[in-house]
């Protein structure tokens, strides 16, 4: 069977103008991702591995080359239609959780259904509450939460429009310990659960050896290319 690539990525590169000068902050990237595998982009700060995240997701526009998700070609839609792509098969997890303060948990879980125009959308988001351990806290706003609550209810919300791929943006980095573990494991039993592919950003080398791929950025170039001996598969056959 040919394997089925949700990401592809070729050439891709990103510049900014500053001051009168070009800044390079990607230069020519070159990878895909298979369908249901999960992967890790570590690198140090300032490599531009968030950029990076960033342009996969469609949340960015590079200055060339080539971004492919879910066999549609990012690079030439504009916002409108970015934004559409986003909301039909891809889910976020962000390292400030990014909850809406003036919706309760439970309406922030059915943020991404209402943007699709689903009915019914309530029992969906009420039941991924409660498989984040959050059933009884649906009625709360963000800022009665706390810092781990809040990363269980974002990802609750990136679920609930069942993506077809998932960005995890340092999603434990504003997390202690203890935290931390709690929430990676909710992270990997869902994806695993809803067959998601996963690409997450972390410069943590202990939550990076939890995916199968390992993909190291350092000054904007891709510098390794990893596999794992991971046993976070989502596909058949794996």
């Amino acid at each position: 069977m040919p394997v089925d690539n949700i990401l592809n990525i070729q050439n891709l590169s990103k510049t900014y103008k500053s001051g009168g000068k070009t800044l390079s902050v990607l230069d020519d990237i070159n990878f895909a991702i298979e369908a249901g595998s999960t992967c890790a982009i570590v690198g140090p700060s300032g490599s531009g591995k968030t950029t990076l995240l960033g342009l996969c997701a469609g949340l960015d526009r590079s200055s060339s080359g080539i971004v492919e998700l879910n066999h549609i070609r990012l690079d030439h839609l504009n916002e409108d239609e970015r934004a559409h792509v986003r909301n039909q098969y891809v889910g976020f997890i962000f390292q400030n959780f990014q909850l809406l303060p003036t919706l309760t948990a439970l309406e922030n879980v059915m943020v991404p259904l209402e943007l699709r125009g689903e009915k019914h959308i309530r029992p969906r988001a009420e039941a991924l509450l409660e498989k984040v351990g959050l059933a009884d806290r649906g009625h709360h706003y963000p800022s009665q939460l706390s810092g781990g609550e809040q990363q269980r209810v974002s990802l609750a919300r990136a679920f609930s429009n069942s993506p077809k791929i998932l960005f995890a943006d340092e999603p434990t980095g504003n997390l202690d310990a203890e935290t931390s573990e709690k929430v990676v494991k909710l992270l990997f039993d869902l994806n695993k659960e809803a067959g998601t592919t996963l690409v997450l950003v972390t410069h943590d080398l202990d939550l990076a050896s939890k995916t199968q791929r390992i993909l190291r950025i350092k000054g904007g170039s891709l510098i390794s290319d990893e596999r794992t001996n991971s046993q976070n598969l989502n596909h058949v056959g794996a």
